[in-house]
């Protein structure tokens, strides 16, 4: 049996990243509250 997850860099990157998260004012909100948090890796 294949296992659930098959991961793809650039699906994911698509889906969570960076530029995606800043073309949103949500998802600017997002980013700027990691940074708050000192989170070490901002999107996937």
């Amino acid at each position: 049996m294949k296992r659930t997850f098959q991961p793809k860099k650039r699906q994911n990157s698509k889906e969570h990243g960076f530029f995606k998260r800043m073309k949103t004012r949500a998802g600017r909100n997002i980013i700027k509250a990691r940074r708050a948090k000192g989170r070490k890796k901002l999107t996937a």
